[in-house]
């Protein structure tokens, strides 16, 4: 129960904070996090194109919203994202191929072959 009002209270500091600074990374990300743990996956989504906006160059950013769209079981714009992501330098695949968040997609034979064509030996 507590796990649960403490992300409640994390949520309600981040949406008043970017109601003041609505460009305001770091609180983004933070919510973001949020809203994926509590199960608000199309809140959490919503975070994270707007990060996209805000930083179109980080492979983090480009791999979290990957994960959105995973968790939405949209497989195209997760492989999309992810592409993204991996063209930007994302190379953390052992993460990859553990991350909850990307159950679903691991799934589908278009992951491994576009994971394959960016792996070079790191894991």
């Amino acid at each position: 129960m507590q796990y649960r009002e403490n992300l409640d209270f994390e949520i309600s500091f981040f949406e008043n904070l970017l109601e003041k600074r609505p460009d305001f990374a770091a609180a983004l990300i933070a919510l973001g996090d949020a809203y994926t743990k509590k199960g608000r996956f199309q809140d959490g989504l919503k975070v994270d194109q707007r990060l996209t906006q805000l930083r179109p160059e980080d492979e983090v950013v480009q791999y979290n919203l990957a994960c959105d769209y995973s968790l939405l079981h949209e497989a195209d714009l997760c492989l999309q994202a992810l592409k993204g992501a991996l063209t930007l330098g994302y190379e953390e695949f052992s993460f990859m191929d553990k991350d909850p968040d990307l159950e679903f997609i691991r799934n589908d034979p278009r992951y491994r072959a576009l994971v394959s064509q960016y792996y070079k030996g790191k894991k």
